[in-house]
């Protein structure tokens, strides 16, 4: 008897028992689905981890000032003014590691157009910043020198802060926009950003110049600075490396002794970004353990499944070795058996898997990405699962006794 009278002997004596045959292959469904869906959706994960963190930068240091202490208590970063624009011109210009710093400068007030109004983050910065986190204007030029220089009362507005206060399709340049009583002209709206891994909305911002926030939003500091540093990292190096440069540059400008707490934090985004990243992993490792305990259940279903067949159909098997079927052919048809129950099970896990992926992607708005060497892989492993767990009936069928399994009742 040839390979293809043995195939389709097999998927015959599969097919007298069709609900059976489902519920045995039931296990390798559900494996294949777990791991078609746990890559797709940790895939997808790991790209809006990396989009994330993309948008906000990978290669930055945020340099934040030090906390109040009053009454024996000790108030968080930021609280107390203590980096200063000499600390920034610094930065900029005796750290090797550091390619570029920009300040950013900040309030929350309510913005003003002729017929809306938005509470909002105010910033003021230097066309810097916006080389250091790749911003670019969607509508009008970008920062220059020229107005930080001329201190000119002029705005960027973030995405949502542009639809909030004109519409989704209005066209915001040259309109006027009132912060704290002061009229801005709006000269530009920045391309969209998104959200920051913790769910900040970095478009719901306005920018200004620098210049313009010291003196007309928030004078009193003098050469304080209100605000962070954003500092660039130089292309081939760590942003380690750089961290430690900057706090010893920092340390030795504020004339902090051995001992004594810096009065400033730094804020490393690649730290951030591998803790994400180490997050998401996790996550896959975990749905992968879980896809092979169900791809072993299922192996161990095909198994005892088979051992019942073997037993039910012990008087044909002495019959087809009676008219001379070979223990290698009883073996190799009960193989085919295992063998298409494990593929059937896992092509039909692939769809379920798939269409899993499609409907979580959904839910949590994440990219569906599939991958099409996980699919094979996942099907293939399906078979080898179907073998190796249906090679002990099989082997166990061509072993029978030809006079003993036709007595067997």
């Amino acid at each position: 008897m040839g390979p293809l009278q043995t195939t389709r002997l097999a998927l015959r004596a599969l097919k007298r028992n069709t609900l059976r045959s489902f519920l045995t292959a039931l296990g390798i469904i559900i494996g294949v689905a777990a791991v078609i869906a746990m890559v797709a959706i940790g895939e997808g994960a790991r790209a809006q981890v990396e989009e994330t963190f993309a948008a906000m930068g990978t290669n930055l240091l945020i340099v934040m000032p030090g906390s109040s202490s009053a009454g024996g208590l000790r108030g968080g970063f930021g609280t107390q003014p203590t980096l200063t624009w000499d600390d920034l011109r610094a930065l900029q210009t005796e750290v090797p590691a550091v390619e570029a710093a920009a300040p950013t400068l900040r309030l929350q007030a309510q913005v003003q157009s002729d017929e809306q109004n938005w509470g909002t983050s105010v910033q003021g910065t230097t066309p810097t910043y916006f080389d250091v986190r790749r911003w670019r204007p969607r509508l009008g030029p970008p920062m220059t020198e020229a107005d930080l220089e001329a201190g000119a009362k002029v705005m960027w507005l973030g995405l949502t802060v542009a639809e909030k206060l004109f519409g989704p399709d209005a066209d915001p340049l040259g309109h006027l926009v009132r912060v704290k009583g002061v009229p801005f002209t709006v000269v530009g709206v920045l391309e969209k950003k998104g959200q920051s891994p913790m769910g900040q909305d970095y478009d719901d911002t306005v920018f200004v110049p620098s210049s313009t926030f010291k003196t007309r939003l928030n004078p009193g500091l003098g050469n304080f600075l209100s605000g962070v540093i954003f500092v660039q990292v130089r292309a081939g190096e760590s942003t380690q490396r750089a961290q430690r440069q900057v706090t010893a540059l920092l340390r030795d400008r504020h004339r902090l002794g051995e001992g004594q707490e810096d009065d400033f934090s730094i804020r490393n985004l690649a730290e951030v970004a591998s803790a994400q990243q180490q997050g998401a992993d996790t996550l896959s490792a975990l749905l992968a353990s879980i896809a092979a305990v169900s791809l072993l259940v299922g192996g161990i279903g095909i198994m005892n499944i088979m051992l019942v067949s073997v037993t039910e159909r012990t008087r044909e098997i002495g019959i087809r070795m009676a008219v001379g079927a070979t223990p290698a052919q009883i073996l190799a048809q009960f193989l085919v058996e295992a063998l298409a129950l494990a593929i059937v099970g896992g092509l039909l896990g692939v769809g379920v898997g798939l269409l899993a992926a499609q409907q979580l992607s959904a839910s949590f708005g994440w990219p569906l990405l599939v991958r099409p060497d996980v699919v094979a892989l996942a099907t293939g492993f399906s078979g080898l699962v179907g073998v190796g767990f249906g090679l002990y009936p099989a082997v166990k069928a061509s072993r029978m006794d030809p006079i003993t399994a036709l007595r067997f009742e």
